[in-house]
């Protein structure tokens, strides 16, 4: 039987404000090729974990492992090398407005010793033809919707095909509708490259439509862990709110 992989580990973390106690011994680990959602309403600490995560904030106590390295050890230049391997999708999907499609995705490849620009090329139209976009490759932000935009954000996410994706709020402000076209697009995207995601959300379609496993988040603890259907089924009065 082969080995599980851990992409992700989270031990004891523990992060304060002053007196706000925001993450309360945090602990979670994620394997290849899984989605772990984690849901909480807002101020219950999802933002202060992701920042966590890739190193943006640094945590009171306890240790996070991305791919097997221990972030809180790594100098700049290797936490930066650490973040490239990992996508990311922002919540604005932070586009470059003053650059095309293709300069958005391309940005962060130019001047690569190791690809070529037909190979750049090449990048740039699979991963726009992933989230289904070929077509836009020219275009300026101004003129995406806001579910393009999360796709272009997608699509750079995937643009060096990461073992492990970081999804902050992925639907947030967008119609039901594209809300699920986004949520599925996830999926989509596990299944293609096995990758392992953690899904920062507080909307609960995204959670059913994305999740092998969730974590909800209250008072800054891990309240209680399982499967969509687990959790929706539980007894909690708390949790079942979620749901209903």
């Amino acid at each position: 039987m082969k080995a599980e992989t851990i992409k992700a580990e989270v031990a004891h973390l523990n992060k304060s404000f002053g007196s706000n106690k925001v993450l309360l011994d945090m602990n979670f680990k994620i394997r290849e090729g899984e989605n772990l959602v984690v849901l909480g309403k807002s101020g219950s600490g999802k933002s202060v974990l992701i920042k966590c995560l890739i190193g943006l904030i640094e945590p009171d106590e306890g240790e996070i492992f991305l791919l097997g390295e221990n972030v809180q050890d790594l100098e700049r230049e290797a936490l930066n090398i650490l973040r490239k391997k990992v996508g990311f999708l922002f919540q604005s999907a932070a586009l470059y407005d003053s650059k095309t499609v293709k300069e958005n995705l391309e940005f962060h490849l130019r001047g690569s010793k190791t690809k070529s620009k037909e190979e750049i090329d090449q990048l740039v139209l699979e991963a726009l033809q992933n989230v289904g976009l070929e077509e836009a490759i020219d275009k300026m932000p101004s003129e995406l919707s806001g579910g393009m935009k999360k796709r272009v954000g997608l699509a750079r996410a995937l643009m060096l095909k990461p073992e492990l994706i970081l999804y902050d709020e992925p639907t947030t402000g967008l119609d039901p509708i594209t809300s699920k076209e986004i949520s599925r697009l996830i999926l989509d995207v596990q299944k293609k490259y096995n990758t392992a995601s953690i899904i920062i959300t507080h909307d609960i379609e995204c959670a059913r439509i994305t999740a092998n496993r969730m974590i909800i988040l209250k008072d800054g603890k891990a309240f209680i862990e399982g499967t969509y259907k687990e959790l929706s089924e539980s007894g909690d009065e708390w949790v079942s709110s979620f749901f209903k």
